[in-house]
């Protein structure tokens, strides 16, 4: 940056600003008397994050842009030119940039220093208003941006959340099928052996009914591993001295389904010790078929409640109006969403849910957003093995929600100015400040009240909503 001489262009100049088009010659003669004249050339920094802010600037000619730092990268904000203002404006309580501003083409700027501010405002009251109308809109449109970036932060977590979720029982359901596949193709050889065994319709029912009774147990078998293996190795010794191949194989499937040596030898009497392989044979494909067909449907169980989450989550099937809900609706289906971020930390959930309260007055979309807020926030302050614990109660004509971690804490000094709009306290990239901003203008939107106990250890928002 360079001072240079003052034209006698500059009074057209500042007129021909839709800003400034109003205000009297008088004004801005004085404008241009108390204001240095500067030159930024083409490729020069007219600021830079973290510098003192102390002079208001007005481009009188050229265009530069500004980036800003989103999600840890820098991105362009956009372009300005010729009449814009920008810098420190009056009663503005900005102290430093943030982010950085560059010459496109030569920059010629008006900066007038924050100590004429007083004598401006005595001076020229329609000025001063053409300037607050400036930072006004400076700050709704800067506010909007933050609004949309921690709006897009949020579903990129939640995004990364449910992909990982879904993958899990999608995957799933791609293994079975496709083992599904191998066994149906295989059964012609299976049905050969079967149909050629000559086994009486009595025995065939005893068969039925050890095979049919292991089913309806179903294959979730609590064993120990130790317990498992030497039930393995019983199973895997009795077929081999059977000379039944792949006896590893058939084993595995039998101790899924509760089978012991002395089911095995009961299905021997029973065939009266005859076709044995080909019988173990037909059992253990039942079982597999039973197991893969009961996996793809736990697979698809799994995905339609994950998709159910997200209808409730986003309520993308509701209009967005104010209506009684169970307060429990949202806090679940937003857990569910953040799972994938619970396992990261191997974060241990916990709740004490009165689900007999009254409903609660609520847009229910906005609340799933104070939800994802608070617990994404409890999220980043634990370590790893933390514990979150909600809790919910009536207290009198009140319905209370509390939300519990164990992190790190709040510092006592900057507990005051939390829900305060950019107040952050995670480094550059990690957060907007606007998230409990957000959280404190839904929470009064809705007639109730957020609080926070916080000290090392433990952290609880208090939220209380009226009961409808």
């Amino acid at each position: 940056m360079k001072n240079i001489p003052k034209t006698p262009e500059l009074l057209q100049q500042l007129q021909a600003s839709e800003i400034l088009a109003d205000i009297p010659s008088s004004t801005l003669e004085w404008l241009i008397k108390k204001s240095e004249y500067c030159l930024f050339e083409a490729g020069e920094y007219i600021f830079e994050p973290d510098n003192a802010i102390t002079h208001m600037l007005i481009l009188v000619k050229g265009e530069y842009s500004v980036k800003i730092n989103r999600g840890g990268k820098w991105k362009e904000l956009g372009v300005w030119r010729s009449g814009n203002i920008t810098g420190l404006l009056p009663f503005s309580r900005m102290k430093s940039s943030k982010g950085f501003g560059q010459a496109i083409s030569d920059c010629y700027f008006l900066r007038l220093h924050k100590d004429f501010f007083v004598e401006m405002v005595n001076i020229s009251y329609e000025l001063t208003q053409a300037l607050v109308s400036v930072m006004t809109s400076r700050v709704r449109n800067f506010t909007q941006l933050r609004f949309q970036d921690e709006k897009l932060m949020a579903l990129g977590k939640l995004s990364a959340g449910l992909a990982h979720e879904l993958n899990n029982p999608a995957s799933a359901m791609v293994r079975s099928s496709e083992e599904l596949y191998k066994r149906i193709h295989t059964s012609p050889e299976k049905f050969k052996s079967v149909i050629t065994m000559r086994i009486t319709p009595d025995q065939t029912d005893q068969v039925n009914e050890i095979l049919f009774s292991k089913i309806s147990k179903g294959n979730d078998l609590d064993l120990s591993l130790m317990e498992r293996e030497e039930r393995l190795d019983d199973l895997s010794d009795w077929l081999e001295d059977y000379d039944i191949d792949n006896s590893e194989d058939i084993a595995e499937t039998l101790v899924d389904f509760d089978f012991k040596e002395e089911d095995l030898e009961r299905i021997k009497e029973i065939a009266e010790n005859k076709h044995i392989d080909s019988l173990l044979r037909w059992i253990e494909s039942t079982l597999s078929l039973e197991k893969l067909v009961e996996e793809i449907q736990e697979a698809s169980n799994r995905i339609s409640s994950l998709i159910g989450s997200v209808k409730s989550y986003s309520h993308m099937d509701r209009a967005a109006i104010m209506e009684a809900i169970d307060i429990h609706e949202g806090i679940k289906s937003t857990g569910m969403m953040l799972k994938h971020e619970f396992k990261k930390k191997n974060i241990q959930v916990s709740k004490d849910f009165k689900y007999d309260l009254p409903k609660v007055n609520a847009y229910a979309g906005e609340l799933n957003q104070v939800w994802t807020n608070l617990i994404v926030n409890a999220i980043d302050a634990m370590e790893q093995n933390g514990h979150l614990h909600f809790k919910s109660y009536a207290d009198r004509h009140f319905v209370c929600v509390e939300i519990t971690d164990n992190g790190t804490g709040i510092p006592e000094d900057i507990q005051t100015r939390i829900f305060e709009p950019f107040f952050t306290t995670k480094g550059m990239g990690e957060g907007t400040g606007m998230g409990l901003d957000i959280v404190k203008k839904i929470i009064e939107r809705h007639d109730a009240d957020i609080t926070l106990d916080s000290k090392p250890g433990k952290t609880t928002f208090k939220l209380c909503f009226p009961s409808a």
